[in-house]
């Protein structure tokens, strides 16, 4: 999962130039003199097998686009799959004409130049031809890289895996970096946000099994101090499963961008259903928060205190008893990033510190 490095610019001329061979622009349907619209890349992953877990940037540009229109990615692996998610797959040209979005991995890469009412398939075994809301298709081969080595952290007796291939929480792509993921000689597990080698990243670790049913006790130093736009999520969540929501209870500590809001809230996702959410004010000082995950309820906690236990009364709780998925493949996350970063004017380093995390079936 390690974040790719930017080619050279011989390279970044490779790509283009093979993305280029395979351009299907417009057939002569403009007067002539027109633009005819065509799609590039300027940025490609790598070559992989792909998988639900890995993902990097792609980047681009259109030529000659028409109001309205957007672009669709998607990626090779055994057929074609609509990127980033089946629910999110629209890509937005920018005023510059540039474009850019987080794909899983796959062999190779296809950006279609589509019309604002072109409905994507989720998955096709033969990409779609010019035509029928299709104004242009570039397909390009995964660039070559080395190896990736995902690197894991031992915290609370558990092993996690370390995130650095972007994501698109936050509402736009995020870079991840592996450094900003460390345990200190007290054991205690830090995720900082920060920029990193002219990069602003994030930071996310992942459990490396599934625990389904029981109570997740997460115990997080003072979060009071985070930035508005700071985001702290401790959370379960499935790639592999076939939803855009997938399996995912989270506790959010964030006042996303507005210092007037509260500081947590407790979410069964999907987050648009107003029942799905419990909005609060977490404490200052050390707090430990609890997901009670049920056959048809999940019931969450928060305490003063890094105790948990049926004789201290919470700070606030809340039970959902709609919509409770049922355990598949999902494992516990823990993140930090910043919620619609390209607002902010200046970026502020943010850290949380998390003392403990414990299951109990």
């Amino acid at each position: 999962m390690t974040t790719l490095a930017w080619k050279s610019r011989a390279s970044r001329l490779a790509v283009i130039l093979s993305s280029a061979a395979v351009l299907l622009p417009m057939d002569g349907c403009r007067s002539k003199g027109s633009s005819v619209p065509a799609i590039e890349f300027t940025h490609v992953p790598e070559a992989n097998a792909g998988g639900p877990e890995r993902l990097d940037f792609i980047e681009g540009r259109v030529h000659g686009a028409a109001p309205g229109q957007q672009v669709v990615l998607y990626a090779h692996s055994g057929i074609w799959w609509v990127q980033p998610f089946a629910n999110g797959p629209i890509t937005k040209i920018l005023p510059d004409e540039t474009w850019k979005n987080s794909t899983h991995l796959g062999t190779e890469y296809a950006a279609l130049l589509v019309d604002s009412t072109y409905r994507p398939a989720t998955r096709m075994a033969a990409l779609p031809g010019v035509g029928n809301g299709v104004a242009a298709v570039a397909i390009v081969k995964g660039s070559l890289a080395a190896p990736v080595t995902v690197k894991t952290i031992r915290f609370s007796g558990y092993d996690w895996a370390v995130r650095t291939a972007g994501s698109d929480r936050g509402g736009e792509p995020n870079d991840y970096d592996s450094d900003n993921a460390w345990t200190d000689e007290r054991g205690f597990l830090h995720l900082r946000m920060a920029d990193r080698r002219g990069k602003w990243s994030c930071a996310e670790v992942a459990l490396t099994r599934s625990l389904g049913y029981g109570t997740y006790h997460f115990v997080v130093q003072d979060a009071s101090h985070l930035n508005p736009s700071t985001v702290v999520g401790l959370f379960t969540w499935d790639d592999l499963h076939s939803e855009g929501f997938r399996n995912e209870l989270d506790v959010e500590l964030s006042q996303w961008g507005n210092p007037k809001w509260e500081n947590a809230q407790y979410v069964v996702q999907p987050f648009y259903v107003p029942e799905n959410v419990d909005r609060f004010a977490a404490p200052a000082g050390v707090v430990s928060h609890v997901i009670r995950w049920e056959t048809n309820r999940v019931a969450f906690q928060t305490f003063r205190g890094p105790a948990i236990g049926s004789g201290l009364k919470p700070a606030k709780e809340h039970v959902f008893t709609s919509g409770i998925p049922a355990p598949a493949t999902e494992t516990v996350h823990m993140d930090i990033y910043e919620f619609h970063h390209s607002r902010n004017s200046s970026h502020q380093p943010d850290e949380v510190v998390i003392e403990k995390f414990e299951y109990l079936p």
